[in-house]
């Protein structure tokens, strides 16, 4: 998201942060907690996972490059309202709370592409409650497997079944079953954890209509 902001207002933020890493399954804020930095994803990517009592929790937006954990900020909330797990390891621009606040209040192209992020973001995540609602795990997990592997920036990446039915929502058989069928149709490659894209036309015809419309409201929305 930064590079999109110019020259100028892209440095003012750089200038403001330092770059972390971000190792698998950590958790960089979890649900009513206080925000104490934003991150922008260079190379990982975050999982925001709805948390109810007594459930693991439910996938329902990912951050990569294109996005930022903290953009609740540019609404002057505070508190985190999902919880924030990393997917995939790399490194992002980490930035202090209360310096990003202060930037937002006299960098206008920030606050204009956080706030366009943020309907974004929303749009993410009533997609991902209509899909898990309506649609079957098959196309649900093209669907996510294309969003990581935007993401990820490479055909392939690590992931665990017990993780992906966790992101997912599902039990692991179903999510053993629904990648078998994927990986039968020569779709992906799945072996002890790492998973393979072998034919991304065949996986995007394959993948649920909330992919294709998410990518869309993107482009639309932030250029």
């Amino acid at each position: 998201m930064i590079a999109r902001l110019g020259s100028k207002a892209a440095s003012s933020v750089l200038a403001l942060g330092e770059p972390a890493q971000l190792s698998l399954a950590q958790v960089l804020g979890e649900a009513g907690s206080a925000v104490r930095h934003v991150y922008f994803p260079v190379e990982g990517f975050v999982s925001l996972v709805a948390v109810v009592k007594d459930s693991p929790g439910i996938e329902v937006g990912m951050i990569g490059a294109e996005g930022m954990l903290g953009a609740c900020l540019a609404l002057g909330v505070s508190r985190q309202p999902v919880r924030a797990v990393v997917q995939g390891c790399g490194t992002a621009w980490r930035i202090p709370a209360a310096a990003f606040k202060a930037e937002l209040a006299r960098n206008a192209p920030l606050c204009r592409a956080v706030s366009r992020y943020l309907y974004v973001l929303l749009c993410q995540q009533a997609s991902s409650a209509v899909c898990l609602r309506f649609h079957q795990i098959g196309p649900r997990l093209a669907r996510w497997l294309l969003m990581s592997q935007d993401r990820a920036h490479s055909a392939s990446f690590h992931i665990t079944q017990e993780f992906l039915a966790y992101m997912m929502g599902v039990r692991r058989v179903g999510v053993t079953e629904a990648a078998g069928a994927l990986q039968r149709q020569g779709l992906i490659e799945y072996r002890r954890g790492e998973m393979r894209i072998l034919d991304r036309a065949g996986l995007e015809a394959s993948a649920c209509s909330c992919y294709g419309a998410e990518r869309a409201i993107y482009a639309d929305i932030m250029g």
